[in-house]
């Protein structure tokens, strides 16, 4: 297993432990932006949904800026599985209890229309991602009722998808039914981001790396050294807005979820994705599923990319399973199912779940009709930050899109949403109560080497770590979004936000929203 313990690392993503993806590619590094610069639209982040907005904009001959604090695909994206699927995390039975049958017919649109527009883009731009269609296949966890697969079924076909029942799922050592999504795609995500900077940048875009947004308005943004990019449009695609306090935080909540790359011999197991209906014992409302690719890895073996195990950040009370043991959990799982052999990766990632199971896409809500947003990505962020591309492109461009209603981040289902209500009175009494796990602060001595506490000094509550070297990092322990009190992640070797999903890492870097700023450290806050 690769770990990265650096913070200050450039190859450091959103977490410690290196993925698949980041190990196996050297994405372009365009440079740090030096200047004042105006542009029609400026877009900060660059994972895959503010790479495609980008892209989409610049065929249509718009000027455009990107800027990312990061490299590119160094956050989300570049810890996903990168299925591209219409076989989405929340059954279609479900959309349409909440949205109804003609838009859960949209849906089921939109997501083709995804996959179909990465298809074109790899082949216009010649982008050598390893993409190509295979099948999907759906099977029950045991805890799921038995009829589910039926209801699916029929609701998948009315919203027009290409499926059909099998009476066993190809692939995997056990005998289940299952049923089999068509035309299912899948790629390498940096390989694909790195071919659309080139795409972009032809076109006449300019890509800015290491480059942070420390202040976004109506004016454009403002970045960490001071210099200005003035902008038409604006467009926010940082897995969770960090220029939204909490229009968009009440209707969405942050879940970890954890991968392994394991390796099969060589063709031993077909290509195709495969995905359980979930365990309703472990969250009902949420139930965390697997989700299983074959990629091609050496000339003996390939990759069998497993995942699963979520828990909402910051929170793993229900279950009493860490962060560092949920690896295991999925290991086991893996091997009941499909014939590894060693587990050579394991990364972890970060899924945003919104109230009714799809983006949020378009204008921000509560904000100048300029300012746009891309985020809810519940589990389908490949082909719901694809779609964003087109969608967010004719919005700029003053293009109707009939999906603009339907993907609204201004949109509010309360009343049809089952997890909703949860989640608000969740959000508000972790606000209040601050982190639930958090039982008061211990001492400075307390904290042995390899270990992470909140310890009070000074008044104030820290988060202490020390390394196994006995070095000790000391930052507050409030969230710089609400001041919510942090929970330390010992598996990533983060401090996370149960609230609202932001994370840090043990210096204080910010790496997920909604936060914008670094944890203040112990020498900074002893000199206020």
């Amino acid at each position: 297993m690769k770990d990265n313990n650096n913070p200050q690392d450039p190859i450091l993503t959103s977490g410690r432990h290196i993925s698949y993806w980041t190990d196996s590619v050297t994405v372009s590094l365009p440079g740090t932006l030096n200047e004042n610069l105006e542009t029609d639209v400026v877009i900060v982040g660059g994972g895959l949904a503010g790479m495609s907005v980008a892209y989409c904009l610049a065929k249509t001959g718009k000027k455009v800026v990107l800027v990312e604090d990061g490299l590119i695909g160094s956050g989300e994206t570049g810890r996903t599985t990168a299925h591209f699927v219409t076989s989405l995390d929340d059954r279609y039975y479900n959309f349409e209890n909440i949205f109804g049958e003609e838009k859960t017919k949209l849906i089921a649109e939109s997501h083709r229309v995804a996959i179909d527009f990465v298809e074109k883009t790899v082949k216009e731009e010649h982008i050598d991602c390893g993409f190509e269609r295979i099948n999907g296949y759906l099977f029950l966890h045991p805890s799921d009722k038995k009829d589910s697969l039926e209801r699916e079924l029929k609701a998948a076909l009315r919203a027009g998808v290409e499926i059909k029942a099998l009476d066993r799922v190809p692939g995997i050592l056990k005998d289940e039914k299952c049923l089999c999504f068509l035309n299912q795609a899948q790629f390498h995500p940096l390989k694909y981001l790195d071919g659309l900077a080139k795409a972009i940048q032809e076109k006449g875009g300019k890509i800015f790396t290491g480059t942070h947004a420390s202040k976004i308005d109506k004016e454009g943004i403002t970045t960490a050294q001071e210099f200005t990019v003035k902008a038409k449009h604006i467009v926010v695609a940082t897995n969770n807005p960090v220029n939204n306090f909490f229009a968009m935080q009440l209707k969405q909540y942050a879940y970890r979820t954890y991968v392994i790359g394991s390796l099969v011999k060589k063709d031993s197991v077909p290509k195709a994705l495969w995905w359980d209906t979930g365990d309703f014992k472990s969250d009902a409302n949420v139930p965390p599923y697997h989700y299983i690719r074959v990629h091609p890895y050496n000339e003996q073996y390939d990759l069998l990319i497993s995942g699963g195990e979520d828990h909402p950040t910051g929170d793993t009370n229900t279950s009493g399973v860490a962060e560092e043991d949920r690896y295991s959990l999925v290991e086991s799982w893996t091997r009941a199912y499909f014939p590894i052999e060693d587990v050579v990766y394991r990364w972890s990632g970060q899924v945003m779940e919104p109230m009714d199971g799809i983006a949020f896409i378009g204008r921000n809500a509560l904000d100048h009709d300029n300012i746009y947003v891309v985020t809810g990505d519940s589990g389908n962020g490949m082909t719901h930050c694809s779609f964003a591309g087109l969608l967010i492109s004719d919005l700029i461009n003053g293009k109707e899109n009939k999906w603009e209603e339907l993907y609204k981040p201004s949109r509010f289902t309360l009343k049809k949403s089952r997890r909703a209500l949860t989640q608000i009175k969740y959000d508000f009494i972790s606000y209040f109560k601050q982190f639930p796990n958090f039982k008061g602060p211990e001492e400075l001595s307390s904290v042995k080497n390899g270990e992470a506490k909140i310890v009070g000094m000074l008044e104030e509550n820290f988060g202490v770590y020390r390394n196994p070297e006995g070095k000790l990092h000391i930052v507050s322990a409030q969230c710089t979004h609400v001041k919510c009190t942090l929970c330390w992640n010992s598996d990533e070797l983060s401090w996370d936000c149960s609230c609202h999903g932001s994370r840090f890492t043990y210096e204080g870097k910010v790496i997920n929203g909604p936060a914008n700023r670094d944890l203040p450290t112990y020498k900074e806050l002893e000199n206020l």
